[in-house]
């Protein structure tokens, strides 16, 4: 697939979110400039979709008002500068009521709102420098509570709690069971997240 490359000017939020290529080509917005989202590799759309399926289940299963969503929520960023940013986490899990809000209108988290619950990227060749360095960063001054970087790259899952306002990271490889403090009786280890990948 050929993908078109997204203008260089500089992008207010307000002209993201109303900007229209006439493609399917979707973007984040990060520091101004249209960032293009490659489909990621087909390992890459199975393990979001695992665990977008697998955490639904858990909230389910735990009677809790959350819902969690596949690609299709923007976290606005407070990044430093002039020039705004705006991330599409490849799985996000909010308040059933946040969600409702979101439905009539465009779905960003705003600044001034509750951050989500537990957000996921999962890395690709394209984007590991961001996922564990900016991303980090922007989730982090969000206060969003948890974090995850599933690295199918390097073999490993990496959750960052936020305690005392800052992340702290525990990696998991192998047989390890992932602990999570927002789903924390989740039995998944990540050879199996992987292997969902395959």
């Amino acid at each position: 697939m050929t993908t078109t490359p997204a203008p260089t000017k500089k992008f207010t939020f307000e002209e993201y979110l109303n900007y229209d290529d006439g493609t399917d080509t979707r973007y984040e917005l990060v520091n101004g400039e249209l960032v293009p989202m490659s489909l990621g590799s087909g390992q890459h759309g199975a393990i979001a979709e695992y665990l977008n399926d697998l955490f639904r289940a858990e909230i389910r299963r735990l009677g809790l008002d959350w819902t969690s969503k596949q690609m299709v929520i923007g976290v606005r960023s407070p990044r430093a500068g002039r020039w705004d940013t705006s991330r599409i986490p490849d799985v996000v899990v909010i308040p059933s009521s946040q969600w409702r809000e979101l439905r009539n209108r465009e779905a960003v988290i705003e600044l001034n709102e509750l951050p989500p619950v537990l957000v996921v990227e999962v890395v690709s060749e394209s984007t590991k420098t961001a996922d564990y360095r900016a991303k980090r960063v922007e989730y982090n001054v969000l206060e969003i509570p948890e974090y995850w970087v599933v690295d199918p790259l390097t073999n490993k899952v990496t959750v960052f709690t936020l305690v005392e306002e800052l992340y702290e990271g525990v990696e998991f490889v192998g047989g390890d069971r992932i602990r999570s403090q927002t789903f924390p009786e989740l039995e998944l280890t990540v050879d199996q997240l992987l292997v969902a990948g395959e």
